[in-house]
């Protein structure tokens, strides 16, 4: 079966790779907000998040921080807190035939707020 053909003709390929990137990232943030996490297992957290995101279609690569700032103001008595959105500093970057696209999540502080967004689009 052409998956293509049968599911994602109706959509240019500019827009299937920001389709790819973005439904990736909101699998990221609900997936993983709310893992318990502090400065030693921050690392490989973040290296399982890119690694997983990896599998799916049309991403050729993932950049994940976990903003050690926020992390440390998080902090508890117990050394370890739930990971949250305002720590994320993320890339997915996604190909289409020649369609490259970011699809990013980072804390605006201006908007005290996580916002996922389209950085940047490229066609080869």
């Amino acid at each position: 079966m052409d998956v293509d053909e049968k599911y994602f003709s109706n959509i240019s390929k500019r827009e299937r790779a920001i389709f790819e990137g973005a439904i990736s990232m909101g699998a990221l943030f609900h997936q993983f907000v709310g893992t318990p996490v502090n400065k030693s297992t921050k690392k490989s957290l973040e290296t399982s998040m890119e690694e997983s995101l990896k599998l799916q279609p049309a991403i050729e690569d993932v950049e994940v921080e976990i903003r050690f700032d926020k992390l440390e103001e998080s902090m508890t008595e117990f050394n370890y807190t739930s990971l949250t959105g305002d720590m994320l500093d993320v890339r997915i970057f996604t190909i289409v035939d020649n369609v490259k696209a970011t699809i990013r999540i980072e804390f605006i502080e201006e908007l005290n707020y996580p916002l996922m967004y389209v950085e940047n689009i490229e066609e080869q």
